[in-house]
């Protein structure tokens, strides 16, 4: 039964005993992030592949931060591609020059693959970023509302508004 149904996959780990979602959900997103890969974020979190999966198709929130921590995993590469494209191939301490610790044309073809979801994400977190700046502006104008009807003494009621 070497490739029986409940042996974990080759190179894959097997869970010593099943993990609750609280103690390796936030471990494999910081992982997902780091490495925009999630086999690896699995492996970091010592959870299988399945596991992470089934859990973003029934879990809307780490659905969200799933995406979210791509995104971020994105960004990471493209920052470190344009540090590469700027400062040239690392160079080892004894002043030859490294192995890369990955092939750039793979990571280019990796962001032009996921650019859509990327651009998308970043608008859904802009979105939310616009919807607190304008709760911030409401709660700041109720303030002044509140310290204006304070001063002047006048009752805290809809008609007090329309008389000014």
């Amino acid at each position: 039964m070497a490739n029986g149904a409940n042996q974990p996959a080759r190179g894959a780990e097997a869970p010593s005993r099943k993990r609750p979602f609280t103690s390796w959900s936030k471990d494999f997103i910081n992982h997902l992030a780091a490495t925009s890969n999630v086999a690896a974020a699995a492996r970091g979190a010592g959870i299988d592949t399945g596991a992470a999966y089934r859990a973003k198709r029934t879990n809307p929130e780490f659905n969200r931060q799933w995406r979210q921590a791509l995104c971020e995993g994105y960004d990471l590469l493209e920052m470190e591609l344009l540090q590469r494209l700027r400062a040239g191939a690392p160079v080892a301490s004894d002043g030859k020059r490294a192995t890369p610790t990955h092939d750039n044309a793979i990571a280019f073809r990796l962001l032009v693959a996921h650019r859509a979801e990327a651009a998308r994400q970043r608008a859904v977190r802009d979105n939310q970023d616009s919807e607190a700046i304008l709760l911030s502006i409401n709660a700041k104008i109720e303030k002044m509302r509140q310290r204006r009807l304070a001063a002047s003494g006048l009752p805290d009621t809809p008609e007090a508004d329309e008389d000014e």
